[in-house]
């Protein structure tokens, strides 16, 4: 509909993820291109206690129903912190546009101070595991279905911005995160960035909806307790 054609029925002989890419197009997706979203849908599932499962959580603790549940954490999921992030990492890529430029450019972010996305997280102090599932499979469909060019050139960016970051940032253990090759293999899909975050949500929907049942077995509700840190009165 925001390309201004009719939506599409989903087809009963196809899958979540070819029906996916085949209702977002009109035509039916090449097999490497369907393998590629599953494993992407897969690998995103689920990642433990983050604030969109949380969110589910505590609106499912509620006694609130699943849809509920599904739409805060969509709403979690939108910000940039969390969800809607993996954009920014392929823009890198392809202002880079050439390995031979990526120390001299990579450099000069750091310098200023700038973040290089798709490096880094908030939990993982090695190599996010999610990376290197996504990094095979988006090695896989490039080769078979897609610019094998832009693949290599984002594994040159990534070993260069590594061996940049322990230079400058020694100890700080700043890997590869998921948000990397995730831009990379949606790119390749044929998504637009602003279909990124929400075909995040089609996978992240599956780890929601098994928390939710869950939390509706345990039957409690989530009340954390806050601790007062300001001033106090003299």
């Amino acid at each position: 509909m925001l390309q201004g054609a009719a939506p599409l029925a989903p087809r009963q002989d196809l899958g979540i993820a070819a029906n996916y890419l085949y209702m977002r197009s009109g035509t039916e997706p090449h097999e490497e291109l369907v393998r590629g979203l599953d494993t992407y849908l897969a690998t995103v599932s689920d990642h433990g206690l983050n604030a969109s499962t949380f969110t589910a959580r505590v609106i499912v603790s509620t006694g609130s129903d699943f849809i509920s549940a599904a739409t805060g954490a969509i709403g979690a999921l939108k910000g940039p912190l969390h969800g809607g992030a993996p954009g920014p990492a392929l823009d890198m890529v392809f202002e880079i546009g050439d390995a031979a430029r990526a120390e001299a450019v990579l450099r000069q972010k750091i310098e200023r101070g700038e973040r290089l996305m798709g490096f880094g997280h908030r939990v993982y102090k090695v190599r996010d595991p999610r990376a290197d599932a996504l990094a095979a499979a988006a090695a896989r469909m490039f080769a078979r279905a897609g610019d094998a060019k832009l693949y290599d050139l984002a594994r040159a960016v990534e070993a260069t911005a590594l061996k940049l970051l322990e230079e400058y940032k020694p100890g700080r253990r700043l890997k590869t995160n998921v948000e990397f090759y995730t831009a990379l293999l949606l790119h390749g899909l044929g998504l637009d960035t602003a279909s990124f975050t929400p075909t995040f949500a089609i996978g992240r929907t599956a780890g929601w909806t098994a928390h939710c049942f869950e939390q509706r077995a345990v039957g409690r509700l989530i009340r954390p307790q806050s601790v007062y840190v300001g001033r106090l009165p003299a």
